[in-house]
């Protein structure tokens, strides 16, 4: 009989509680781009074995991508622009003339992955419609009238 592994051997994983989700589409994308790069490389990629504890694994982000495409939220033009900028680790720039398309397809991209990434919990905050600092104005008027 095989002894029963000890604690300290076990590999540990990091809770759900303990992770940290992204601040934006573009830091997902950025993360699981070197992610990417580094298992092409020919680094394992493990969970819960980096710096940072994140609630997904990069396979989770590509597949929120390929459902987009698929649903032909985005076109092949925006996904050659997130491969070719994420392998760069920086968006484009809408100030350089040669970049300005790309940067137009780039926050496109960005702009619709952000929503499935934020329904799974890869990206931080509540998915809400888009309005995330909106003032809240009192009603000024006068107020409701009771007919007895």
């Amino acid at each position: 009989m095989p002894p029963a592994p000890r604690a300290s051997h076990a590999p540990r994983f990091a809770s759900l509680a303990r992770t940290e989700p992204f601040a934006s589409a573009e830091d997902a994308w950025f993360w699981t781009m070197a992610a990417l790069v580094a298992r092409r490389d020919g680094a394992r990629i493990a969970a819960g074995k980096g710096a940072t504890p994140r609630p997904c694994e990069p396979d989770d982000v590509i597949k929120c991508l390929d459902r987009l495409y698929r649903q032909r939220r985005i076109e092949l033009a925006h996904a050659r622009v997130m491969r070719l900028w994420g392998e760069r680790g920086t968006a484009p720039s809408p100030r350089h003339l040669q970049e300005r398309g790309d940067h137009r397809l780039w926050r496109e991209a960005m702009s619709r992955l952000e929503w499935p990434l934020r329904v799974k919990g890869i990206v931080a905050g509540a998915p809400g419609l888009g309005v995330h600092d909106a003032d809240i104005i009192p009603f000024s008027g006068p107020g409701p009238t009771r007919e007895e």
